[in-house]
C-alpha cells in the first residue's frame, strides 16, 4: 500500500462512528426519494440523462442545447405521461398494471429496433462541466433500458448525499470543536434534510456539488484550526477542482474559498514564509489546471466558455437596479427602491417555503398552513443560534477571518444566483429563486443547528438536539409522502 493510500486509511479510520452514521441515514435517505419521485418528474432529470447517454455512447459531449432528446428517451417519456403529468397536480403518473404493461411493452419494441445513437441535444444541461455525468457513464452501462438506467443513476447520486452529510458532520467537528455532542446534530439534520434527498434522489449533478461544497468547507474549517500544510493545500485545490468541473454554479463559491487559502496562507507565513507561499501556489495551481483545460474545450468545441453563467461571472461591476434587484430577491425592500417584486415577501415566500417544501417540478409544495406553522420551529431555532452566539462572542472576535471567509462563499453564491435571475428579468421574477441552488450552504446549516443546541446550555442541549433531529426525520418523511400523494393518490 502506497503512502498515501495509507494515509487516506488512517484519516477513514479516525472519522467517528456518528459520521459514518450520518452517511448511511443520507443516503437511504435519498435512495427512498429515488424510488417515490416518479421518473422524469424532477427538474431537468431528462436533459440530465440525455448528457450522459451522449457520453456513453459517443464519448462525446452534447452538441445542442434543444429539447430533441432520442426516440426511446421520448417513447419513455410518452409511456409514462410526463407530459401530461407535469406541473399538473390534477393528473398521476402510471400505476396501473395495465399501464405499466402497456409501458413495458413499448419498451420492449425499443430493445427490438436497432441501437439508438444519442441526438446531441441535453437541453440546459449542454453547458454543464462533464465530471458529474461522466461517473454517472458507469451505473447507465449497466442496464438496458432507460427505465434501469434511471434507477442505478439515481442510486449514485443517493451516494453523493451520504458524501454530504459525511463532510457536514465532519465540519461542523472542526467548526466546534468543544461541543461533541452537538457534532451529530448537525450532521444527522443535513442527512436528513427533505430536499437534500430530493435532489440527490435523482440524476442532477447538484447531488456532486453539495458533496464538493460540504467537502470545502469541511478542509477550510480543518485549515483555520491546524494550519496549511502541504497535503491540505493539495486537498483545497483538488475540492476546488472537482467543484468548477461539477458544476458551473460552484463558481460563486470560489472567491470566498481563495480569500480562505489566502488566510490561512498568510498566518502559516509568521512560521515558514517559503512554505506557506508554496502551499497557497499549490492550491491554487491545482485549482485551476483543470478548469482551464475545460474552459479550453469549450472554446475549441465552440460551447460558451463558462457556460450559462459565463454572462453573470464575466460582469466588471452592477448597476444599481441590479443590486436592488438582488437586494430584494433575498431581503425585504429598502425605502427609494424600485419594487420588482410587488405582493411578494421573497424571503418567506419564495426561500422559507420552498425549503419548506416544494417538490416534483417544482408543482408540489405543502398546504399554506405548514408553511405557517413551521415558522414556529424555525424561529425558535434562530433565537436559540443567535443566543448561543452572543454567549460565545468572544470566540467569535478571535475567529473573524475564518468567519468571513464561510460569509463570503455564501454571499458569493447568493449573488451569483441573483445574477442569474435578474438576466431572465422582468419577463420572469425570479428564475433561479429554487432553494436547491443554496444547497451548497448545507454545512453551514448543520453548524447553526448545533449552535441552536448549545444555545440551551449543556444540560439541555442533547435534548433539545434529538427534538431538532427528529423534527427533521418527521419533514423528511411527511415530504415524501406529499409526493406519494402528488402522483400516486
Amino acid at each position: 500500500m502506497s503512502r498515501h493510500a495509507s494515509a487516506l486509511a488512517r484519516a477513514l479510520r479516525r472519522v467517528p462512528r456518528a459520521g459514518w452514521l450520518c452517511a448511511i441515514v443520507a443516503g437511504l435517505s435519498a435512495a427512498c426519494w429515488s424510488i417515490v419521485s416518479p421518473p422524469f418528474q424532477v427538474p431537468d432529470e431528462q436533459d440530465h440523462y440525455a448528457y450522459v447517454k451522449q457520453l456513453a455512447e459517443t464519448g462525446r459531449l452534447p452538441s445542442s442545447d434543444f429539447e430533441i432528446s432520442s426516440p426511446e428517451l421520448v417513447l419513455t417519456l410518452i409511456g409514462l405521461r410526463y407530459n401530461e403529468v407535469r406541473n399538473q397536480p390534477r393528473n398521476h403518473t402510471i400505476s396501473s398494471q395495465a399501464q405499466e404493461g402497456e409501458l413495458n411493452r413499448d419498451l420492449a419494441m425499443i430493445r427490438e429496433q436497432p441501437a439508438q445513437r444519442a441526438s446531441g441535444a441535453a437541453g440546459v444541461a449542454a453547458s454543464e462541466p462533464p465530471l458529474y455525468y461522466a461517473l454517472e457513464v458507469g451505473p447507465y452501462s449497466l442496464a438496458g433500458t432507460v427505465l434501469g438506467r434511471l434507477a442505478l443513476m439515481r442510486l449514485l447520486s443517493a451516494l453523493m448525499a451520504a458524501v454530504t452529510a459525511l463532510f457536514a458532520f465532519l465540519f461542523v467537528r472542526e467548526a466546534l470543536p468543544r461541543a461533541p455532542w452537538a457534532w451529530a446534530i448537525g450532521g444527522f439534520a443535513v442527512a436528513l434534510a427533505p430536499l437534500l434527498g430530493f435532489v440527490s434522489g435523482a440524476v442532477n449533478p447538484d447531488a456532486m456539488l453539495f458533496a464538493v461544497s460540504a467537502a470545502l468547507y469541511y478542509l477550510l474549517a480543518r485549515a483555520f484550526r491546524r494550519g496549511l500544510t502541504r497535503r491540505l493545500a493539495i486537498a483545497l485545490g483538488a475540492v476546488l477542482a472537482l467543484g468548477l468541473l461539477t458544476k458551473l454554479n460552484f463558481i460563486g463559491l470560489v472567491p470566498g474559498a481563495l480569500l480562505g487559502v489566502l488566510i490561512v496562507g498568510r498566518r502559516a507565513a509568521r512560521t515558514s514564509r517559503g512554505t506557506a507561499i508554496r502551499s497557497v501556489a499549490l492550491a491554487c495551481c491545482v485549482a485551476a489546471a483543470p478548469a482551464v483545460l475545460y474552459a479550453l474545450v469549450n472554446a475549441v468545441s465552440g460551447h460558451r466558455v463558462l457556460g450559462e453563467v459565463s454572462g453573470a461571472s464575466a460582469r466588471t461591476h452592477l448597476s444599481l437596479h441590479e443590486i436592488s434587484y438582488i437586494w430584494q430577491l433575498y431581503l425585504p425592500r429598502l425605502p427609494g427602491m424600485a419594487n420588482d417584486f410587488p405582493g411578494l415577501f421573497t424571503a418567506r415566500q419564495l426561500w422559507f417555503d420552498g425549503f419548506v417544501g416544494l417538490y416534483g417540478w417544482l408543482d408540489t409544495p405543502f398546504p399554506g398552513w405548514v408553511d405557517t406553522l413551521a415558522l414556529i420551529p424555525a424561529g425558535a431555532i434562530v433565537l436559540l443560534c443567535g443566543r448561543s452566539l452572543l454567549s460565545d462572542r468572544a470566540v467569535l472576535l478571535g475567529r473573524a477571518g475564518e468567519l468571513m471567509v464561510y460569509a463570503g462563499i455564501a454571499l458569493g453564491l447568493l449573488l451569483l444566483v441573483g445574477l442569474d435571475s435578474y438576466r431572465s428579468f422582468p419577463a420572469t421574477d425570479a428564475e433561479y429563486a429554487q432553494v436547491r441552488y443554496l444547497m451548497p450552504l448545507l454545512a453551514l446549516l448543520g453548524a447553526a443547528l448545533a449552535l441552536a443546541a448549545r444555545g440551551v446550555g449543556r444540560r439541555w442541549g442533547p435534548t433539545v438536539g434529538a427534538l431538532i433531529v427528529v423534527l427533521f426525520l418527521a419533514h423528511d418523511i411527511f415530504s415524501q409522502l406529499q409526493v406519494v400523494a402528488r402522483y400516486y393518490g
